[in-house]
């Protein structure tokens, strides 16, 4: 794998890290209230406006595609703690705490993205970005099922995986519209 998908992937994930980083420390971390269902509605709210501005090209709020996809990441990421920890009634991670389950999750993320980056060879770099948003999309919709079906399935990956792929495909897309 060409070292430079690791050093553009490890770009991202500071920018989207350090915004995480600055809301736990306007907000501490008040997603702990939120189950995983939840977040993934959130993610749903992110992808929906991302191909809603992608397809019209209007947007009435002044923020642009970039913010919303470094939201799907840092949500997705919430999303793999949650799983892991259960939901809370309050807010009960410190911020440091909060940084390092971020990092253990990016990490196992992280890894996932170099294993199949090899295994597909750079494909993501002759995609566009909006089938980057058709695919997170996509795995949303896969989600839902299976949290409908109480987080079983009969042979497909879970929903941690699914939030790993639009973590990832989030993060090719912010390499993508922050390449120089």
């Amino acid at each position: 794998m060409k070292e430079n998908t690791i050093e553009q992937f490890d770009k991202a994930i500071k920018i989207c890290r350090d915004i995480y980083v600055k809301k736990l420390k306007d907000y501490g971390a008040s997603w702990r209230i939120m189950r995983p269902s939840s977040i993934t509605d959130q993610i749903f709210i992110k992808a929906t406006r991302i191909r809603t501005l992608e397809t019209t090209g209007n947007a009435m709020v002044d923020e642009g595609i970039l913010p919303e996809f470094i939201a799907i990441v840092n949500y997705g990421i919430i999303g793999l703690i949650q799983l892991n920890l259960g939901f809370s009634d309050k807010k009960d991670l410190s911020v440091e705490k909060a940084v390092e389950e971020y990092d253990k999750e990016m990490d196992k993320t992280r890894t996932l993205m170099i294993a199949k980056n090899h295994d597909y060879n750079e494909a993501w770099r002759l995609m566009r970005v909006t089938s980057y948003t058709d695919m997170i999309l996509t795995k949303l919709q896969r989600t839902k099922e299976i949290e409908k079906n109480d987080g079983h399935t009969e042979i497909s990956e879970g929903i941690d995986a699914n939030y790993m792929d639009m973590v990832n495909y989030a993060i090719f897309a912010i390499i993508k519209l922050t390449a120089e």
